[in-house]
């Protein structure tokens, strides 16, 4: 298996190289869950954002790739092996209803909805928490749950956490800038 911490340290340089704040490292077994997915293949997936946007667009995952390629590759020439498997890298945005991943994601993102699921239960054996982030103090994280109402735990005991789309997700979410967009569509007329 992939040394994910030894990963972060190569990754996370490049994307802030180009501006960007790395938002999540994953490798596992298997491709996007579909009909053309390849269980027997990994993929490294990395999510990255532009801090003013919370998004990257098409042109800088691109260049975000080619970057983590090219240092990968560097270091393979060097007799460092990070991945020894095949395996298919993915750069992406993280999307509206993203990863929470890090301390200040739950702060950013407190008033609204949330679906964490903790390593060790709380509340009567539950390990599957819905309901609004209240937000983070220290270490510990707060949730409105539905179900349970006011839950604290620690940031370490959350295996996943993600936001749920929601019409407030969707109205606080910063839009793309769409300049130039109508160059392109007379570009692609005029073909």
């Amino acid at each position: 298996m992939a040394d994910i911490a030894r990963i972060i340290e190569v990754v996370e340089p490049e994307a802030r190289a180009l501006g960007f704040d790395l938002v999540r490292v994953r490798y596992f077994k298997g491709g996007e869950i579909g009909p053309l997915s390849d269980a027997e293949e990994f993929t490294l997936q990395i999510m990255a954002e532009r801090p003013e946007t919370g998004q990257l667009v098409i042109e800088d995952c691109a260049a975000l790739s080619h970057r983590i390629s090219d240092a990968i590759d560097a270091l393979e020439e060097k007799g460092e092996v990070l991945i020894a498997d095949a395996y298919r890298l993915e750069v992406s945005s993280p999307g509206i209803d993203r990863p929470l991943t890090r301390p200040q994601d739950f702060a950013n993102w407190a008033g609204h909805e949330a679906r964490v699921q903790l390593i060790n239960p709380v509340e009567g054996n539950r390990k599957s928490l819905q309901g609004d982030l209240v937000g983070i103090e220290g270490e510990t994280v707060t949730l409105a749950d539905k179900k349970s109402g006011s839950v604290s735990f620690p940031l370490s005991d959350i295996h996943s956490a993600k936001l749920v789309l929601t019409d407030k997700l969707i109205a606080a979410t910063r839009p793309l800038d769409a300049s130039g967009a109508d160059e392109i569509l007379e570009e692609e007329q005029e073909d």
